[in-house]
């Protein structure tokens, strides 16, 4: 289990949580629901849409609250959905010179 931690880190102003970008190929997803289950963050949901093989492909719910875990990436059978890390300015490493 982990520890709490005792203090609050040096950097925790400069620093930023990265942020994700979470995609879904949608035509690729047969609709098993893996992602959906196991996202430890609930950050899917099923999408009333359908695809071309008929089924219900999930969508994103609430892309900031995703902690790039990429738990549902390694869960999909199909290779429908991946996380990337978004480049920009609320990242990690890159706060403002002084």
């Amino acid at each position: 289990m982990p520890q709490k931690l005792w203090r609050e880190p040096l950097d925790a102003q400069k620093t930023k949580l990265p942020k994700a970008e979470i995609c879904i190929i949608t035509d690729l997803c047969k609709g098993c629901g893996f992602c959906i289950e196991f996202c430890p963050k609930n950050v899917l949901e099923q999408s009333e849409q359908l695809n071309k093989k008929g089924k219900h492909p999930p969508e994103v719910t609430d892309e900031s609250s995703c902690a790039l875990c990429g738990f549902c990436t390694a869960i999909c059978p199909e290779f429908a959905i991946f996380v990337v890390e978004k480049k920009g300015e609320n990242n990690v490493g890159n706060e403002e010179k002084e």
